[in-house]
């Protein structure tokens, strides 16, 4: 599972990413967080460490580095 996840992440990235306008508000951006999380932390943590980032990534929220710990 981590594997697919790992891959789902990086094909997102690579191919449907560069088409969309750039909307992150934190740095890393939520996929590479996503992907640094769930490498170090496994699908179960990193996948919930990911959800929560992406519920923060949005108009109202300050942003900024937040690097995966």
């Amino acid at each position: 599972m981590k594997k697919l996840a790992l891959w789902s992440i990086r094909f997102y990235q690579r191919v449907i990413s560069p088409g969309l306008p750039a909307s992150c508000r934190f740095y890393p951006s939520c996929s590479e967080y996503g992907y640094q999380a769930i490498d170090k932390y496994g699908i179960i943590k990193g996948g919930w460490m990911t959800a929560w980032r992406i519920l923060r990534c949005n108009p109202f929220s300050r942003g900024g580095y937040d690097p995966v710990e």
